[in-house]
């Protein structure tokens, strides 16, 4: 059994268009992510649990965005564009699970803010390197769990004689439209695992924020304040572009969706948000900024050496 995807473009100038801008964005992505990772690993000041988080993050970025740009690209070429029902399956469940993962370490780097700033003096006994190990660890497991689940039950029910898939790849409310079963009780189960991969940590995010806003509004210093806030606010761009697209495709009804406008979503959030994510966190990190100029810097000396 394969699927077919309709939303590529079919002119030839529009394929080799297409190839290339996604082609330098996912080259983007890919240098800009590992350029954070590398600053964090080469620089001994980034050893900190923050950074950690963020290159943590980073690597997850690279992972999902290659579950599904590839193939994309490929697609692109092709004249067939198929993929086989265990490929499909496949897909959607790292696909799904990296981008709950991320969800989940976008909330464990709120609590890490929330600990830095209402109990600093406890933070270098709380968020230990052996603790924030075993957080990223649990976002990617609990991701991926949650992505299992909701694939095996999505690809056991009965599909539709239609295998025509309305997207550049195998998401969830593209490939929920094939099924042919009563739709009510499986729209249930989608959003029942929307809620708890977006959800539960969104509101875990704004709890926290709610704690680190009072926190910093009863600092005198108005450098304090400005310091204080500077921290988050790289992280709080990242969450509400992340959690804004995510939320628009899974926590609704199918009878909602709209092909043309979702494919355009899913974009954004599939290319968009890991594109942004490194050039959010290094314009407004003097500390980032200054790693990564030197690590240029030392890579182009060593070159013309």
């Amino acid at each position: 059994m394969e699927f077919v995807f309709l939303a590529y473009p079919s002119q030839p100038e529009l394929r080799a268009l297409s190839f290339l801008g996604v082609s330098l964005v996912y080259t983007l992505i890919i240098s800009g992510n590992v350029l954070i990772i590398m600053a964090i690993q080469t620089e001994a000041r980034l050893h900190t649990p923050m950074y950690y988080f963020l290159g943590s993050l980073s690597g997850l970025e690279v992972c999902y965005t290659a579950v599904v740009v590839p193939h994309i690209l490929a697609n692109t070429l092709q004249s067939e564009k198929t993929i086989t029902l265990l490929g499909c399956a496949t897909q959607m469940i790292f696909f799904i699970g990296l981008g709950s993962a991320d969800c989940f370490l976008l909330a464990v780097m709120a609590y890490d803010r929330y600990v830095a700033i209402c109990h600093p003096l406890q933070y270098p006994l709380t968020m230990t390197l052996t603790l924030c190990g075993r957080l990223v660890m649990a976002s990617v497991v609990i991701g991926l769990f949650l992505s299992i689940q909701l694939a095996a039950f999505i690809f056991s029910l009965p599909f539709c004689r239609t295998r025509t898939i309305e997207h550049f790849f195998c998401d969830v409310p593209p490939v929920m439209r094939l099924v042919c079963a009563n739709s009510h009780i499986h729209e249930l189960s989608v959003l029942v695992a929307a809620t708890l991969a977006l959800a539960i940590p969104f509101f875990f995010i704004a709890t926290s924020y709610v704690f680190i806003v009072a926190a910093v509004l009863k600092i005198h210093s108005a450098a304090g304040r400005h310091r204080a806030f500077s921290t988050c606010s790289s992280h709080l761009s990242v969450v509400l572009l992340q959690y804004g697209c995510c939320a628009f495709m899974y926590l609704r009804p199918s009878s909602s969706y709209y092909p043309k406008q979702d494919q355009f979503i899913s974009l954004v959030y599939t290319l968009g948000t890991p594109v942004l994510n490194p050039l959010i966190y290094t314009l407004r990190n003097s500390d980032m900024k200054g790693t990564l100029g030197r690590l240029l810097t030392r890579n182009c000396l060593s070159q013309n050496n």
